[in-house]
């Protein structure tokens, strides 16, 4: 068992940053790669950036390339999603996910989910 808490969400103007974390309890952090994901009211949930158990390659969604960075800590069992330029589309639940293939998550397979964190974003 892998269990994945979010924190950092909340509420921010369009323009601004937020830097979500994911820790990470149960199992070996560093054999999983980690991503992200999100679901906005109405829509369904979409990728948003993975990495890979060692942090050498991640990847992101077209939509939030260039404005977010994944990145993660193994000594603290924590990954980060480092949001900048947010715009009001940004605005929706974000989950951290889990799975041991990096290759796997990129495209959405998924053995964890968090709790999910929300992410408003004002205009």
């Amino acid at each position: 068992q892998v269990q994945l808490v979010e924190s950092g969400g909340g509420l921010v103007q369009a323009g601004g940053s937020l830097r979500l974390s994911c820790t990470a309890s149960g199992r070996t952090f560093s054999n999983y790669a980690l991503g992200w994901f999100r679901q906005a009211p109405g829509k369904e949930r979409e990728f948003v950036a993975a990495i890979s158990g060692s942090g050498g390659i991640a990847d992101y969604a077209d939509s939030v390339k260039g404005r977010f960075t994944i990145s993660r800590d193994n000594a603290k069992n924590t990954a980060y999603l480092q949001m900048n330029s947010l715009k009001a589309e940004d605005t929706a639940v974000y989950y951290c996910a889990a799975h041991q293939a990096y290759s796997s998550l990129r495209w959405g397979v998924v053995d964890y989910w968090g709790q999910g964190t929300q992410v408003t974003v004002s205009s």
